[in-house]
């Protein structure tokens, strides 16, 4: 008897505008897998009745995103060290009967940086701009990767202060006032803001306070280059955008319900990056 198809999914409320069908499905055309992967909208009230019937459904396990993250992090009876550290779960999946959860956007991000800034890790001390659920995942990358000296930024300082109790020594929390001064002798510079996204103008940081010798990346990927990497690009610095982050925070998932670890390739990037611009970087 042949085997079933394997099956995944990202939820979300509202999940339409997720890249990550176009993501999987290229890969499982290219690895010539019998499989599906689709995306679903569910609501929050609906969530756990999901999760709790994903092996009846069929399903392997699949991605969530917002606003479902923290939940999935309570529902999941095993966590990956990453999930525990950042406290929010994106990638869920079935084991032994136990839900099992991990958060692979830190892995996401520094994926993304050893590409296209290899030895970026040298870069310390490093300037977190934003303190939400992106920040605890950049914050558990930079420290998994060594990085001792990491300034949270953050126009609430009360939330950056709590970023700093969760993630302990090496981390200070500072309100924006701070921001020319911390960046003085910066190595790497990551916006984990909303500001530079569409709908969502002006300039989280001046990159010409920072050291010539400074990465500048954005986790933003809607536009491709934010105001922010603009400005660091005219500033003569090394600039990573933030689509690489999706397309890397997608491999252990995909790998953990398909059984192969895709590659992200340059003609994956540029068929995401058509996606963005056929649908007007919404």
């Amino acid at each position: 008897m042949a085997e079933a198809a394997k099956k995944a999914f990202v939820i979300g409320h509202p999940v339409a505008h997720s890249r990550s069908p176009k993501i999987h499905s290229y890969w499982l055309a290219k690895y010539g897998i019998d499989g599906s992967y689709r995306a679903i909208d569910v609501a929050p009230e609906a969530f756990a009745e999901f999760v709790r019937t994903l092996e009846a459904t069929g399903y392997r396990g699949g991605n969530v995103t917002i606003p479902h993250k923290e939940a999935a992090f309570a529902l999941a009876t095993r966590r990956d060290d990453a999930a525990e550290q950042i406290g929010a779960v994106n990638t869920l999946w079935s084991e032994g009967g136990s839900l099992c959860g991990s958060n692979t956007d830190a892995h996401g991000f520094a994926a993304n940086l050893d590409g296209h800034a290899p030895g970026w890790a040298a870069n310390s001390p490093a300037v977190v701009l934003g303190a939400g659920g992106a920040a605890r995942a950049v914050i558990h990358a930079l420290m998994e990767r060594g990085i001792s000296d990491i300034r949270i930024v953050n126009r609430t300082l009360a939330r950056a202060e709590e970023l700093r109790h969760r993630f302990g020594a090496g981390v200070s929390a500072h309100g924006t006032h701070a921001t020319g001064e911390l960046l003085a002798d910066a190595g790497l510079l990551v916006n984990t803001s909303a500001l530079g996204m569409h709908g969502h103008g002006g300039l989280s940081a001046d990159p010409r306070r920072l050291p010539d010798h400074a990465i500048v990346t954005d986790i933003v990927y809607v536009p491709l280059e934010t105001p922010l990497l603009a400005a660091a690009k005219a500033r003569g610095l090394k600039t990573v955008d933030g689509l690489g982050m999706l397309l890397h925070q997608a491999v252990p998932g995909f790998e953990r319900w398909f059984g192969i670890r895709p590659e992200v390739t340059a003609e994956l990037r540029q068929m995401i990056v058509a996606d963005l611009g056929a649908q007007g970087m919404t």
